[in-house]
């Protein structure tokens, strides 16, 4: 028996039900059980198992907890939610803010950050106008992820692809290839929360009122360190563009921005101690699992045999969803890359499996890092949650709507 993709199954459909009897599980309770069983039943041994788990992640995820709950704690968050929502006066309008806003954000600061510095401020909106808080939510996941598309810095996978050496120009590749649909695809999925959630989308007009610096020294501090990350980022790109051969990566960004806040406030273990924890457990755990199943060559075994054409944007999008549900977007574009590489594809392939494997996060939870951030951040911060079925009942049409648009405009071009 294979006993890490069967682990791999069970914890599969115990993140969709959530529930054994009585007691309640926790995402990040399952994924621990799934690594713990792989590990004890000696699959993997506990070398193995430490060298599985990228750090560069954790300290990553780590860093921007750290900058995002200053901004919750020093109140300019919700201060800066009433800058920006302010001019929505409707739901429909409120929504396409929120949409168009962390979608756009999230092709720049990364859809991890975003998911980690979007979950507090749509819980306040929520809270405010007396809004689900799931719907939000959902607008949340699904724009981080689609908005995250056209840059290629704008997730773990599309760097990777950046990075493979066959595209001259990432940024003006990604952009020109992917702009117009992804544009297409955040309507698409405005249009479907709509009609999923008719009755929240109501006329009466929304009323704001405007939230007070609570704590001016982790204010000035957590502003900085934001700041911080927006210029390293935007250094970050330009290293990309110029082709320069630096190692500036996303790990040395995060803790370097958390350095005033850890350093100069006096809040600084308050802050530690209130970073959602559970989501790096998640992820420690997700590595071990994964690391486990890929050294089976379970996966493997089935792209060689089953794959014929390989390049085709068909195969290409369909294999990059279908196949990230089950061992994670990176894993599936570190896999299904060399192949690519190897068939000799152009730019259009490689941009293919950039759209697949990133909105194959809309299908269901586990298809993105991202999804799991907001979800678990929501359970800590106001034990609101989005079950399996919730997220996959919009997911699924989303996901197959969206890849029908990037095919199309593939296809066309």
């Amino acid at each position: 028996m294979n006993i890490p993709v069967v682990t791999l199954a069970i914890v599969c459909v115990l993140i969709a039900v959530r529930q054994v009897g009585t007691v309640r599980l926790q995402i990040w309770q399952v994924m621990a059980l799934g690594a713990g069983t792989v590990l004890i039943s000696g699959q993997i041994t506990l070398p193995e198992a430490i060298s599985a788990i990228n750090f560069d992640v954790l300290i990553f995820l780590f860093g921007m907890f750290i900058i995002g709950e200053a901004l919750e704690e020093s109140g300019v968050l919700a201060h800066a939610v009433y800058n920006y929502f302010k001019r929505a006066h409707s739901v429909d309008a409120l929504m396409l803010l929120v949409m168009i806003g962390f979608g756009s954000a999230s092709a720049i600061l990364m859809n991890d950050t975003l998911a980690i510095i979007g979950t507090p401020v749509v819980l306040l909106i929520a809270r405010k106008h007396d809004m689900p808080p799931k719907l939000l939510l959902l607008a949340l996941a699904f724009s981080v992820t689609i908005g995250s598309v056209i840059s290629p810095i704008g997730n773990p996978q599309n760097l990777l692809i950046a990075l493979n050496g066959t595209i001259a120009d990432p940024f003006g590749s990604f952009f020109r290839w992917l702009f117009i649909p992804t544009v297409i695809n955040l309507g698409i999925a405005f249009l479907l929360l709509k009609v999923y959630y008719r009755t929240e989308f109501h006329d009466s007009p929304l009323k704001y009122s405007q939230e007070p610096i609570r704590n001016h020294n982790l204010a000035f501090l957590s502003k900085l360190s934001f700041q911080m990350v927006i210029v390293l980022i935007a250094l970050k790109i330009l290293s990309v563009i110029l082709r320069l051969n630096i190692e500036f990566r996303l790990t040395y960004i995060a803790v370097a921005s958390a350095l005033p806040i850890l350093v100069g406030s006096r809040q600084r273990w308050s802050i530690v101690r209130k970073i959602d924890w559970q989501t790096l457990a998640f992820f420690a755990a997700m590595f071990v699992l994964m690391d486990s199943v890929w050294r089976t060559e379970f996966f493997q075994h089935i792209l060689a045999e089953n794959i014929r054409d390989v390049a085709s944007t068909e195969m290409i999008l369909s294999v990059s969803i279908l196949l990230s549900q089950l061992i994670s977007n990176v894993p599936l574009v570190a896999l299904y890359q060399p192949l690519l590489i190897h068939a000799g594809t152009v730019t259009k392939g490689f941009m293919a499996l950039a759209a697949g494997s990133t909105i194959a996060g809309n299908l269901f939870i586990l298809g993105a890092a991202s999804n799991i951030i907001i979800i678990q951040n929501a359970e800590k911060k106001s034990h609101q949650t989005i079950t399996f079925w919730e997220f996959a009942r919009i997911g699924i049409p989303l996901t197959i709507l969206n890849g029908a648009v990037y095919w199309l405009f593939f296809s066309l071009t």
